[in-house]
C-alpha cells in the first residue's frame, strides 16, 4: 500500500489528471497553475515521480524526443489523490527568507538593509500589481479564490513592509 502523500506528490497527480505529461511539461504546467503559491523544482518532480513509479501511482510511458517520458495517473494513483484531497490540509508553514535577514540584521550596516527590504518591497508590489492584471480573466472560481487569496497576502506584505521603517528605526 502506498505511503500517505506529500503535498508535491498530490500536486503532481491533481495536474495528471490532465492527461499523460512529461516531468519537463509537469514543470511548466505547475509553474502555470500553481507557481504563483506552490513551488516545485526539478529534483522533487522527478524524485516523486520515481516514487510514485514504485508505488503504482502513475505508469511511465514509451520515451519522445529527448528521451522524455510520458507519467500517467493509474486509478491507484486517482485513489491516492482523492484521498489526498478531501483530507484536512497541514497549517501552512512561514518560510520567508526576508525574515531570516531581518531576524540578524544586526550582523548588517541599516543602509544594506534598507536596500534589501525596499528591493524587497518592490518585487512584491509588483507581484500584487500581475496578480491584479489577472483578475479579470479568471473564471473558473477556485482558482479566482486561490489568486484573491495571493492578492491580499501581496497587499498585507505591503502594508508591513510600510510599518518597517518605524519598527526597525531605518530610513526607507
Amino acid at each position: 500500500m502506498p505511503a500517505a502523500l506529500n503535498a508535491t506528490a498530490a500536486a503532481l497527480l491533481g495536474l495528471l489528471h490532465d492527461g499523460p505529461m512529461t516531468g519537463w511539461e509537469l514543470m511548466a504546467r505547475a509553474a502555470e497553475r500553481i507557481g504563483n503559491f506552490w513551488t516545485l523544482t526539478q529534483s522533487q518532480v522527478y524524485r516523486e515521480l520515481t516514487r510514485m513509479t514504485e508505488q503504482e501511482l502513475v505508469t511511465v510511458g514509451e520515451p519522445g524526443p529527448r528521451d522524455r517520458k510520458p507519467y500517467t495517473i493509474t486509478t491507484a494513483g486517482r485513489a491516492a489523490f482523492a484521498e489526498w484531497v478531501a483530507a484536512d490540509p497541514a497549517g501552512d508553514q512561514v518560510r520567508a527568507p526576508l525574515l531570516l535577514t531581518i531576524n540578524f540584521a544586526d550582523h548588517l550596516p541599516p543602509e544594506r538593509l534598507a536596500e534589501i527590504i525596499a528591493a524587497q518591497r518592490s518585487w512584491h508590489a509588483e507581484r500584487l500589481a500581475e496578480y491584479r492584471r489577472h483578475e479579470a480573466k479568471i473564471e473558473d472560481p477556485r482558482r479566482l479564490a486561490t489568486l484573491r487569496f495571493g492578492i491580499r497576502h501581496e497587499q498585507a506584505a505591503l502594508d508591513w513592509f510600510d510599518e518597517l521603517p518605524a519598527l526597525l528605526d531605518i530610513p526607507l
